[in-house]
């Protein structure tokens, strides 16, 4: 296998165009999804059917953008940096319990019209900090005090302090990555599998029975039709959007269920529109995408040509990918009802640029495979 030296300049050859192709039309799906599910819903409250649809298309532009400059940047560049984006993240993350809560929670940075939040930065902070240290420390990361335990300690730093903001669906979505990444890297199956996923698990449902209202969307999530009046309510339109969508849907733009009986239905359970109006096709067809996605990002990570690449690959595309899974399996009632958008498609500035700037590095590692024909 060959290794470039640290100041030797990199040939880029051509993005894995495959990937490349299935974001740009999961994020064509997005824009005309909020646009469809949330025309009504902001017709009613902000008196323009197109509000969210303008600044979503803006976003995605903006995100565009971004995506199309990291392709360019090498991603080994990101080592330089990676440590500055760690700390910054830090006071992001503590800074939104100065901002007004937003539904209950304290997760985003308000200044004006604008709002940003940073659980979506830290993320990819992280992944990016695992990748690094991973490939420095080699084959010490197999073992459990000095290999796993540390990055164990600092993914669950920054997980506590987004579970402070009440979002526990990200804190989660950081400690599976970092899970994935730690057995891509060569810990142990005993190790892991052992010690850290009980360990974990066992976190997990202390923190959902620890807090009343975490419980009470376990509970509800066991039988939404006790309360279908309040707890169990938008998982119930969910099932009805889903339902009356059949096979091939009501038609684009024909949802009943985004005329104010879904809160919100351009934002978490944008899946729930898109299956009433697109149908189970549809829906089928977005999961297809999905797969390609994650199919064309796994193969990025085998063959990129060092570890770091590998890592930093694989990292990225378990965020999407575990994102994905579990928005899905929340709006069909596979699990409690949690805060994950649908990623490209869901409604959201901020995490749409940093998503898109986090595909464009996949998409640079793409460039430097060994093997194009993958």
């Amino acid at each position: 296998m060959k290794f470039y030296k640290p100041n030797e300049k990199r040939l880029l050859g051509e993005i894995d165009y495959g990937m490349f192709t299935t974001l740009c039309i999961l994020l064509s799906i997005g824009v005309i999804m909020v646009y469809s599910a949330s025309s009504f819903y902001s017709m009613f409250h902000n008196n323009d059917s197109m509000y969210f649809f303008k600044r979503q298309l803006l976003w995605a532009i903006i995100g565009l953008v971004a995506m199309i400059f990291m392709m360019s940047y090498d991603y080994h560049k990101l080592k330089k940096i990676t440590p500055a984006i760690l700390i910054i993240t830090i006071p992001l993350l503590i800074s939104v319990f100065f901002f007004p809560e937003v539904n209950g929670a304290k997760r985003w940075i308000q200044v004006g019209i604008f709002s940003f939040q940073p659980s979506e930065l830290a993320k990819y902070a992280v992944v990016l900090f695992l990748a690094l240290s991973i490939d420095v420390k080699g084959d010490k990361v197999k073992d459990f005090w000095h290999g796993l335990v540390p990055y164990l300690c600092v993914s669950g730093f920054f997980a506590a302090l987004i579970l402070a903001e009440h979002n526990m669906s990200i804190a989660a979505i950081i400690m599976i990555v970092t899970f994935i990444m730690l057995f891509v890297a060569g810990g142990q199956i005993k190790h892991l599998f052992g010690i850290i996923l009980p360990a974990l698990t066992t976190l997990a449902i202390f923190f959902i029975f620890s807090s009343d209202y975490r419980r009470e969307r376990m509970l509800n999530f066991i039988d939404p039709w006790k309360d279908a009046a309040d707890a169990g309510y938008q998982l119930i339109q969910s099932f009805l959007a889903l339902g009356s969508g059949g096979l091939t849907g009501l038609g684009l733009g024909q949802s009943r269920q985004k005329t104010l009986y879904m809160p919100e239905p351009h934002n978490d359970f944008i899946f729930s529109i898109i299956g009433e109006e697109v149908g189970l096709i549809g829906c089928l067809f977005i999961i297809s995408l999905f797969i390609i996605f994650i199919w064309r990002g796994i193969k990025v990570a085998i063959k990129a040509k060092d570890t770091y690449g590998k890592l930093l690959a694989m990292g990225i595309t378990s965020i999407i990918a575990v994102q994905a899974i579990i928005n899905i399996a929340v709006v069909t009632g596979s699990m409690p009802v949690t805060g994950v958008p649908m990623p490209f498609i869901s409604y959201g500035g901020s995490g749409l640029v940093i998503n898109l700037m986090a595909m464009g590095i996949l998409l640079n590692i793409s460039r430097q495979i060994e093997d194009k024909a993958i």
